[in-house]
């Protein structure tokens, strides 16, 4: 990996297009390097995990909206919108495909100075690899250099310091994964990198106070203007410059301004991308760093006689895990027993008392608002708070895989005085954790969250196309749609007349 210094630069500066970051990132998805056997197989994995989380979230409000959005934008040759028939433009399939591998917060993830769910990035290509007639291999190249982009990126750029939404990084990493699967010059993925970024800036008031559908929505809108931005520059238009470090750009105005330098690591000419080895993804639907809290929540459920007589819990954590999802935040919303879903997600006092109650996670059950305003529960959540522990915050931040951990330590206080502690530095399906995914536990989820959704001879004809997804041929990447039962779809909401 090569390290780049990036900064803001004025405009008097002489400082050449061959040194702007958007310019190696280009450069590096115009790199015609062979993918990895290992690395193929996890882009296999997330595309099964995304059509997993789809099919849970298929009839819920804000997926519902988008796919009806899509559908009255019909395209030749088009794109497949998650379990429907029919062909559309694909910039409008990969919104509404985006907003159903988000809406239950249960995909995959990658967490460093920033943010990162790296599986939004599958439904633009997906749907862009469908209407150019793409194949399988070309789709494993893009989805390569689509997560290589966006973990290199969360790496060395915090933007939720300067709340910045993380979907910033999630623009240029679609364009460059888009760049990298239709075989684009240097030039051109450069210019739609900077227009990605441009019009995928957006403040974190998204995931702050009153959660609402607009955070599924949000990685959509990057794809979607992503998949614009690209079109425009393969017709020859350009894009601001330079887009992170000119003087008026991302970093002066939006990050740390014109002092402060970030180093961004990218791979050499030659070089493997990989970066989609160090993402995980979820067991349960919930923000990631109540993934292991969850499961140490069901563990230690077992050394208590009567969750009535627990006086305190509080969990120590990292800064991320208390600031954003916990009592640091100080946001009252997050011990609402009204509050919606978005909201719930992102309250681990929450998360922890349901799963210390119940000794399960389960992505609908556990967000019922007759779930939610149980008294019992409601007294136990209130009895949660979360402390940052500079330590669990080191581990947050280390580079060392060993060390690296979004855990917690519990510390229960029973009325007796009786103290029970116990952590848990990753979840348990994490790489390093007591039951890592492997191939056999993304196609166990999609099983069982496409039960009763989809019909199971539909459910293992998308296994065996998508397990040989490199050897689909240009023009047969439709394949990796799943219809869904059309009773199922029946059920869908109204959500009233838009514009289109």
């Amino acid at each position: 990996m090569i390290n780049h210094l990036v900064r803001v630069h004025r405009s008097s500066e002489n400082f050449p297009q061959s040194e702007h970051l958007a310019q190696k990132v280009a450069e590096v998805a115009a790199d015609s390097v062979a993918v990895s056997a290992d690395v193929a197989e996890m882009i296999i994995n997330r595309i099964i995990d995304n059509a997993a989380v789809s099919a849970a979230s298929v009839t819920r409000r804000p997926v519902t909206s988008a796919r009806r959005q899509a559908q009255a934008h019909p395209a030749t040759p088009g794109s497949t919108v998650f379990g429907i028939e029919g062909a559309y433009s694909p910039e409008w399939a990969a919104w509404a495909n985006g907003v159903a591998v988000r809406e239950l917060d249960f995909h995959d993830t990658f967490l460093a100075a920033e943010y990162s769910h790296p599986g939004d990035n599958i439904p633009a290509l997906v749907a862009v690899g469908q209407h150019v007639g793409a194949g399988g291999h070309d789709l494993i190249r893009g989805l390569a250099t689509a997560y290589e982009i966006q973990v290199d990126l969360v790496r060395g750029m915090c933007l939720h310091e300067h709340k910045i939404d993380h979907v910033a990084h999630l623009g240029p990493s679609v364009a460059a994964g888009l760049g990298t699967m239709l075989g684009l010059d240097t030039e051109t993925i450069y210019q739609a990198v900077g227009q990605a970024l441009h019009l995928t800036t957006a403040t974190r008031q998204s995931r702050k106070g009153l959660i609402s559908s607009w955070k599924a929505y949000a990685p959509a809108h990057a794809g979607k203007m992503a998949v614009e931005a690209v079109d425009r520059a393969m017709r020859g238009e350009g894009a601001p410059a330079p887009i992170w470090e000119g003087e008026d750009g991302v970093i002066a105005w939006l990050l740390g301004g014109p002092n402060v330098e970030y180093t961004i690591p990218l791979p050499g000419p030659g070089e493997e991308k990989r970066g989609i080895l160090d993402t995980y993804t979820k067991e349960h639907s919930a923000e990631y760093q109540s993934q292991a809290p969850i499961d140490l929540a069901r563990r230690m459920r077992e050394q208590i006689t009567d969750i009535d007589d627990i006086e305190s819990i509080v969990l120590h954590t990292s800064h991320h895990t208390h600031h954003v999802i916990g009592t640091g935040s100080g946001d009252p919303q997050k011990f609402d027993p009204t509050a919606s879903r978005e909201t719930l997600d992102h309250s681990v006092m929450y998360i922890f008392a349901v799963a210390l109650q119940d000794g399960e996670w389960d992505h609908e059950k556990s967000y019922a608002t007759e779930r939610a305003n149980r008294p019992d529960t409601i007294a136990l959540w209130k009895k949660i708070s979360t402390v940052e522990d500079p330590e669990w915050t080191r581990r947050y931040h280390s580079t060392d895989p060993d060390e690296k951990a979004f855990g917690a330590k519990a510390v229960i206080t029973m009325r007796d005085g009786e103290v029970i502690t116990d952590e848990l530095a990753v979840a348990d399906a994490h790489p390093f954790g007591a039951r890592p995914f492997g191939r056999e536990q993304y196609v166990t989820k999609f099983r069982t969250m496409a039960d009763g959704v989809i019909d199971p001879a539909e459910q293992e004809r998308f296994l065996g196309e998508v397990e040989t997804l490199e050897t689909i041929a240009p023009g047969g990447l439709q394949a990796l749609n799943t219809l869904v039962v059309p009773q199922v779809l029946d059920e869908a909401p109204q959500t009233g007349k838009g514009i289109f």
